[in-house]
């Protein structure tokens, strides 16, 4: 799936669209996604002068935003636009910093889901290091 899919599914639009490509999803079951980190992302400026890293935060939105659109594409038989929001965020490790120039492979899984709601463990990867894992809790928000 490429990035006109990913616009026409998921509501985030730049500077926080956060994947850029999508490898491989089943849906109900899993998703691989890419973001592609360059220099050029707004947060750089400031996150540190020097010393670009990327927040933390905006990997596991990157994540997120993956585990959205894999939900958003699965849940073809309810009805309206979806919205995906945030319910939890557990267990979060980060293990290296992610630079210009890393390619982020974000991989979730599907723990489970009832009705709206989706619970799945997650992790990015640059390369072969583990940058970040989390378990992700996310609700389909249906807006008429």
């Amino acid at each position: 799936m490429d990035i006109k899919d990913i616009i026409a599914t998921l509501p985030h639009r730049y500077p926080f669209l956060l994947i850029d490509r999508v490898l491989e999803m089943k849906e109900h079951e899993h998703i691989k996604a890419v973001k592609n980190v360059t220099i050029n992302e707004p947060f750089f400026n400031g996150h540190f002068p020097g010393q670009p890293i990327m927040p933390g935060v905006l990997i596991i939105e990157a994540m997120a935003q993956a585990a959205a659109y894999l939900a958003i594409k699965s849940a073809k038989d309810i009805p309206g636009k979806k919205i995906p929001l945030f319910a939890a965020i557990e267990s979060a490790k980060f293990k290296r910093p992610v630079v210009p120039g890393d390619t982020l492979i974000l991989d979730l899984k599907v723990i489970k889901t009832r009705q709206r709601i989706w619970w799945l463990a997650g992790t990015a990867h640059v390369g072969d290091e583990l940058a970040c894992k989390a378990d992700i809790t996310a609700v389909l928000s249906i807006v008429e």
